[in-house]
């Protein structure tokens, strides 16, 4: 079964083909900046990779591009598109539906009432999901919701303490998100550790941020809460913020609810708060050089790991292992350093040499640690691959 994962911006759109046969990737591309006169669009298959410029006017016209490449009769890895069983959508929230679902117009009703709760991830994806499912009819379409694998976490930890009926009537409740990522580093610890019984906590650095509870897989606590908005400070969102903030600043500056919000929600974050930059590297380098609000910046987005990095602690009674992943958790030497700084009273210590040169997957904690601590990079659309073969082959 050949499967299509899509990752889709509101003028973008990546995507990676996997044969499940063995889950082989054998091809992997993205278009940038859709709808303007010029596009640039790259395809990678067995290594070899292609770069072009073109106009692209919309989502479906991507995904035929994409189609078109991976079955070129001389560099294409396909021989018809009618081989492609299903796209998979890394969707993140639908509201009253959740888990893994076919693509149909009440879903995309769902996720266009979630479209303020989540305004840069929903309106992009359903309005690409309803152009491919009218241009494109032949192929399914699955969406695999973000908020699924936090299913199984406790009501104590998914009610706020706000109206009930809350919860109930409009889906006010933490939700959490990247739940590809966590599920797949749950998935890859107990593979590396060869246990299925293991505490972990998944850190998830990259332009959003979150952390994870998962005990022998599942799910129970995680720092996002109902809205991709939350939690960590992100790269140009907001984290967690006291709501009872928003009538000051309306007063104060004149702005409107629907600015502020868009305040929060595209101009917070690092961005915001340094007046640098929202990538933590260019944070680094500013801050090396004197620029105060830039290590304000990271000084507050490392005291918000290592809190919920604390209560995940609590959640579980203690780590098995403490894993890194996205791009800063990968790629971050300093933020790993300063985030597991004199924890060893908690038993867990950092090897600096082994942090230092870590590349890929690796172990880099120090032998006197009780908790493991890893770097493991993610593989979200292999999650996606496979929770779309699943519900094609139930269906």
């Amino acid at each position: 079964m050949i499967i299509l994962v899509a990752n889709l911006g509101s003028t973008s759109f990546k995507y990676r083909l996997f044969d499940m046969a063995d889950e082989r990737q054998l091809a992997r591309g993205g278009i940038e900046r859709i709808g303007a006169s010029e596009s640039p669009v790259f395809v990678e298959i067995a290594g070899n990779r292609r770069a072009l410029s073109t106009y692209v006017k919309d989502h479906a016209v991507a995904v035929r591009l994409c189609l078109e490449q991976l079955t070129h009769p001389e560099s294409g890895c396909l021989q018809d598109a009618k081989q492609v069983a299903a796209i998979g959508f890394k969707a993140v929230l639908g509201g009253r539906y959740g888990g893994v679902q076919r693509v149909t117009p009440d879903l995309l009703a769902a996720m266009d009432d979630m479209a303020h709760v989540a305004p840069a991830h929903n309106p992009p994806y359903a309005n690409a999901m309803r152009l491919l499912s009218e241009k494109l009819p032949e192929i399914p379409l699955v969406a695999a919701f973000e908020t699924g694998f936090h299913q199984t976490i406790p009501a104590a930890r998914k009610y706020y303490a706000a109206p009930y009926a809350w919860a109930e009537n409009q889906h006010v409740q933490r939700w959490g998100y990247h739940g590809a990522s966590h599920r797949y580093i749950g998935m890859r610890t107990a593979q590396l550790l060869r246990r299925e019984d293991l505490r972990i906590i998944s850190c998830h650095l990259g332009g959003s941020n979150s952390l994870c509870a998962i005990r022998s897989g599942q799910s129970i606590a995680t720092s996002m809460g109902m809205s991709p908005q939350s939690g960590l400070a992100h790269n140009n969102r907001v984290g967690d913020f006291d709501p009872f903030a928003l009538p000051l600043i309306i007063k104060a500056t004149g702005m409107s609810l629907e600015e502020v919000l868009n305040e929060l929600a595209e101009r917070s974050g690092l961005l915001g708060l340094s007046g640098v930059s929202g990538d933590v590297r260019d944070l680094e380098e500013a801050a090396a050089k004197g620029n105060d609000r830039a290590r304000l910046a990271l000084d507050v987005f490392v005291a918000g790991i290592r809190q919920y990095l604390g209560s995940m602690l609590v959640a579980l009674g203690g780590a098995d292992a403490i894993i890194f992943t996205g791009g800063i958790g990968e790629n971050g030497v300093n933020i790993r350093s300063l985030v597991c700084a004199d924890l060893q009273e908690l038993g867990i210590v950092l090897d600096q040499a082994r942090n230092n040169s870590a590349h890929g997957e690796a172990c880099i904690s120090a032998t006197e640690s009780r908790a493991q601590i890893w770097i493991v990079p993610t593989n979200e659309e292999l999650i996606v691959a496979r929770q779309t073969q699943e519900l094609l082959i139930a269906k």
